[in-house]
């Protein structure tokens, strides 16, 4: 055996190794939360510091699963982090099953790893809806939203327009991670600012729609540009534009109405 192949086999085995070690870290951490969560659900554990504690394991899960290519894995973590982050004080009684299905999920994931696009797509769609909006009688869609754009007010009001309208909504502040996460979860919409750091929202609405694993996800700009501004005239005439101000309401509705979402 040539000593290229020797070495190529040495580094395969290191990270085979590395990845099971992570693994079982990863399941110990996914049964302690088992612990805590059980500990809150009868009142043994202070509520935030049960959110506390489920988005560290859930920023971390993310990140380490990620360097391993356990797409499912990352995308779930995220998607625990996201269903925390406008979590309320007191907590709604939902909470609990909730977090216990995330919980039964990353143990699955842990133990038997699928990273197919598929089935990382039917799993999100089978995870709670996130904490921090009162559905009230609004009709539930199965319509999975993401939203590409920088943390803020705006980025709020857009979710929470889409959560009216009963939508499944998950907010992505980089748009390079957007772009995995639409290959993998495929999103039954995708809403991209036009004006990103690192890669232009425009950029990666042309990449998405050019790209047959992702053509035919329905996409949208959403901006402050003027409508005569050149860089949208880049837009696939398939691509509809959603302008900030008082017409955005209309905009979206009219949107949604074209993609079939309404």
């Amino acid at each position: 055996m040539t000593d290229s192949a020797s070495g190529r086999i040495a580094y395969h085995d290191l990270s085979e190794d590395m990845r099971r070690e992570f693994l079982d870290e990863a399941a110990e951490s996914i049964r302690e939360l088992d612990v805590l969560l059980d500990s809150g659900r009868h009142g043994r554990a202070p509520e935030q510091d049960v959110v506390a504690a489920f988005r560290r394991s859930a920023l971390r899960l993310r990140g380490q699963a990620s360097n391993f290519a356990l797409r499912a894995l990352s995308t779930v973590a995220r998607r625990l982090d996201d269903y925390l982050a406008q979590a309320p004080k007191v907590l709604p009684p939902r909470v609990w099953e909730d977090l216990q299905v995330y919980v039964d999920r990353l143990e699955e994931l842990v133990e038997k790893p699928d990273d197919s696009d598929q089935a990382t797509a039917s799993l999100v769609r089978s995870l709670p809806r996130k904490l921090g909006f009162d559905l009230g009688d609004i009709a539930v869609r199965e319509v999975e939203v993401m939203l590409v754009m920088p943390p803020g007010a705006q980025t709020h009001y857009v979710e929470r327009e889409l959560q009216q309208c009963g939508y499944r909504t998950l907010v992505v502040s980089d748009t390079i991670d957007a772009f995995a996460l639409a290959v993998h979860s495929k999103p039954d919409l995708i809403i991209v600012s036009a004006l990103m750091a690192h890669l232009d929202g425009i950029d990666l609405a042309i990449a998405l729609v050019s790209m047959p694993s992702t053509r035919n996800i329905p996409i949208a700009v959403i901006t402050s540009l003027n409508s005569d501004d050149d860089r949208l005239a880049l837009l696939p005439r398939k691509v509809p534009v959603l302008y900030k101000g008082p017409s955005f309401g209309d905009d979206l509705f009219k949107a949604l109405d074209d993609l079939f979402l309404i």
